[in-house]
């Protein structure tokens, strides 16, 4: 019987991370190893639901090995950990199927990131391919087919979770109690704004930094980095509350020199290049550490594979009971 708190959760095989990914999400998955069993999940089924050809498919498995690079430089432990990729756990796809016999058509149809999703990549309701429509019964496969009491998610994704509750509560009702309803394990998740002080930070508006830059690439895009948009000259006070680059700042800079910045700033005693240089050598100070264990484990050939290939065996011993069991009682054994 299960003992131990047990945390889901997985990340789209993107390739290398970028600070938003580390500070939204990979450093907390990292602290929960004190506390969870985690089982965390390379999901490249669900990146097939936006690939639009056979080639983009290609970089699927290198970017695999990129992001799994950073998960480990970052702090994720295999040996505390269970860390997989999702297709290579080919039950949950068996699992997706059988949950998707019980989800009324209705609820996927009315999830708003599904709209939206929609709406980003032109289609329309005959265009829309079923992967992207049935993505919630596949998410929620993900979770309860390891039977993870909770997930790890902003107060903004509660309402994507609570349909995986839902669903839990729909097949436990038909067939009896089998899974538990997994709980959204709150966190506080920054929004951590990209370059163009606009938007969020992300690969596809190329307003990112990665985690695993080097600190010469790190400056150099720090230093294009939108500031206060009032403040064209160095003589003009700045407000450093609208400035993506202090807010920046109140991550990777030291408290004791957070207040200085802000009074030099907002007296016009510093000039916003000058702010970009000192946010650069601090994110390349508080991130040197990571980097250093990223090539270390890169410098080690198949490491990445041995790891994903440990942490296939244990969740695949996990998902073939729940299967037996979810078997059985539909009627399938």
């Amino acid at each position: 019987m299960q003992q131990t708190r047990r945390i889901f959760s997985g990340m789209r095989p993107t390739g290398r991370l970028h600070i938003g990914n580390y500070l939204g999400a990979l450093k907390n998955w990292v602290e929960l190893q004190d506390s969870y069993q985690c089982i965390y999940c390379a999901v490249d089924i669900h990146a097939l639901t936006t690939i639009s050809s056979a080639e983009e498919t290609g970089d699927i498995a290198v970017n695999i090995e990129e992001m799994v690079l950073d998960w480990l430089a970052a702090g994720l432990d295999p040996e505390r950990s269970i860390l997989f990729v999702q297709s290579h756990v080919p039950e949950v796809m068996s699992l997706h199927t059988l949950l998707s016999m019980v989800t009324p058509l209705g609820w996927l149809m009315r999830v708003p990131t599904f709209k939206e999703k929609v709406r980003q990549m032109g289609e329309t309701d005959e265009t829309v391919n079923y992967g992207l429509v049935g993505y919630p019964v596949l998410q929620t496969a993900d979770i309860i087919l390891y039977k993870a009491d909770a997930v790890p998610v902003g107060e903004d994704q509660v309402p994507h979770l609570e349909l995986a509750r839902e669903i839990v509560r729909r097949f436990n009702n038909m067939f009896g109690e089998t899974f538990p309803e997994p709980q959204a394990k709150l966190t506080e998740v920054p929004l951590i704004v990209g370059l163009d002080g606009q938007q969020k930070m992300s690969k596809s508006l190329d307003n990112h930094i990665d985690i695993a830059l080097s600190p010469e690439d790190t400056r150099k895009r720090v230093l294009t980095a939108y500031t206060d948009p009032k403040r064209t000259h160095r003589n003009i006070p700045g407000t450093p509350e609208v400035c993506n680059v202090y807010s920046l700042h109140k991550t990777f800079t030291p408290s004791a020199d957070l207040n200085e910045i802000y009074q030099e700033c907002t007296g016009a005693l510093r000039g916003c290049v000058d702010c970009k240089r000192q946010l650069a050598s601090n994110i390349n100070k508080h991130l040197g550490p990571l980097r250093d264990r990223r090539e270390e484990y890169r410098a080690r050939p198949g490491y990445v594979k041995e790891v994903l290939e440990h942490g296939e065996e244990q969740a695949r011993r996990i998902a073939r009971e729940t299967m037996a069991e979810v078997n059985e009682k539909m009627g399938l054994a």
